[in-house]
């Protein structure tokens, strides 16, 4: 079982990205919330992973916090819930908010994730309850902290970002719409940032 990776970051493109681990490419899909979190190209990064092995899949997943891997196996343990669409549910939603949304019962704010119908949502909720009452609920939002890294023009900026809510499952229509809210509010905003924003949006 590969549990952790420290290498050099080669690619990233929601949600897929390539690390450099002595020589061999790890090719790596990542939620959101680790993406926000990814140093530059070139740099050197730790990724706390699990490997998912099917009858004809292998795939490896990776992220940056501990407890975003936690709350992923934690996932995938829900009835009818896969690796991919936990990795659609924790893009859509820090881990400290799904855990809050599970707590308080909001059905609502789960079903703004693509994939997640009001049935799967009242799954998580009932399934996830017992197993995430302990859940740590920290002070401060990490992403308050995090440094967002980008060289792209402003046209890039909004097409990278409208491709990675796209590549999660939105509407190119409700992509752009929900991008072009985001840059309402922070004109200067760099791509990771415009996701991250309009992701939180939905979220409540």
């Amino acid at each position: 079982m590969i549990g952790r990776l420290r290498g050099v970051l080669l690619e990233k493109q929601p949600p897929y990205l390539l690390l450099d681990v002595a020589g061999v490419g790890y090719e790596l899909q990542a939620p959101m919330t680790t993406f926000y979190r990814l140093p530059g190209i070139g740099q050197e990064i730790v990724l706390h992973t699990h490997l998912s092995i099917t009858e004809n899949l292998h795939q490896l997943f990776g992220f940056i916090e501990q407890r975003d891997r936690s709350l992923f196996r934690t996932l995938i343990k829900v009835n009818g819930v896969g690796p991919k669409l936990a990795i659609a549910i924790l893009s859509g939603m820090e881990a400290d908010d799904i855990a809050r949304c599970v707590r308080d019962d909001n059905i609502t704010a789960l079903t703004k994730v693509p994939g997640i119908g009001k049935k799967t949502a009242e799954r998580l909720v009932i399934e996830l309850r017992d197993r995430l009452k302990n859940w740590d609920m920290p002070q401060s939002d990490l992403l308050a902290h995090s440094e967002i890294q980008s060289i792209a023009t402003d046209n890039d900026v909004f097409a990278e970002a409208e491709s990675a809510l796209i590549a999660l499952g939105y509407k190119p229509v409700d992509a752009a719409k929900m991008i072009s809210l985001a840059a309402k509010q922070k004109p200067d905003a760099k791509s990771e940032e415009l996701i991250r924003m309009a992701l939180r949006s939905i979220a409540g």
